[in-house]
C-alpha cells in the first residue's frame, strides 16, 4: 500500500528557471555593462546572507552592484533579473493538473531563494495553484544542502521521511536530502520526473 503523503519539490530548475544563476548574472553585466569578475566577486560575498532572509533585495544591490554610481536605477536592474525568471517546458502545467487528480498529496516547496525573488515568482507563474505551502530559505533562515531545511520540512508536514518523497535538479541536493532519510529523486527532464510520478502515485 502506497503510504505517500507529501510530495516536496524544488522550484528553481525544475518548474521555472532558476531565478539569479551565473547565467542570468552574465548576462546581465552584458547588458548593463558590468564587471562580471567584480560583481560575481562582490556576489559570492553576500549572497548567502541575502537568501537567508538577513539582508533586503536593495542592500543585496547596494554591495553587488549599487557600490558606486551607474547610468541605470535600481529599478532597471530589479526589473531584469525578474524578467530572467521563466517557466521550463512543459512542467508546471502537468503538475498543476496531476495535484487535482491528487488532492490527498500534500505538495510543499523546499526551496533556496531570497524573499523579494520568491514573492515574486510565486505570484508571477500562480504557484499556490501546485505548491499548498512554501519553505524558502528567505523564510527559515537556512538554506539547503543544510539538513535542518529537510528535518524542518519534516516537522511541519508532521510525516516520517518515508511518506515523502523530494525533487530537486542537483544532485549535492538530492544527496542531502537522502542523507536525512527521505527518497530523493534527481530531476533531469519533464519524461523522467513525470514517470517517476506514476511509478510512486499510480
Amino acid at each position: 500500500m502506497n503510504k505517500t503523503k507529501v510530495l516536496f519539490s524544488d522550484i528553481g530548475g525544475v518548474l521555472l528557471t532558476n531565478g539569479w544563476d551565473k547565467v542570468s548574472r552574465k548576462e546581465a553585466c552584458r547588458v548593463f555593462n558590468l564587471d562580471f569578475d567584480e560583481m560575481e566577486h562582490r556576489h559570492d560575498f553576500i549572497f548567502n546572507v541575502y537568501e537567508i532572509g538577513r539582508i533586503t533585495l536593495a542592500q543585496y544591490l547596494n554591495t553587488a552592484v549599487f557600490y558606486e554610481s551607474r547610468n541605470f536605477s535600481t529599478k532597471d536592474f530589479t526589473d531584469f533579473m525578474y524578467s530572467r525568471s521563466q517557466e521550463l517546458p512543459e512542467m508546471l502545467p502537468y503538475l498543476v493538473e496531476w495535484k487535482k487528480k491528487h488532492p490527498d498529496i500534500r505538495v510543499i516547496s523546499i526551496n533556496n531563494e531570497p524573499r523579494e525573488l520568491n514573492q515574486y515568482r510565486i505570484r508571477k507563474f500562480q504557484l499556490q495553484r501546485f505548491f499548498d505551502a512554501f519553505i524558502s530559505s528567505c523564510e527559515v533562515g537556512m538554506r539547503k544542502p543544510n539538513p535542518g531545511i529537510f528535518q524542518l520540512a519534516l516537522g511541519i508536514a508532521q510525516i516520517n521521511p518515508d511518506e515523502c518523497i523530494y525533487f530537486d535538479d542537483r544532485e549535492m541536493l538530492v544527496h542531502a536530502a537522502a542523507e536525512t532519510g527521505i527518497p530523493a529523486y534527481l530531476h533531469r527532464n519533464f519524461e523522467d520526473t513525470k514517470k517517476i510520478l506514476q511509478e510512486v502515485f499510480g
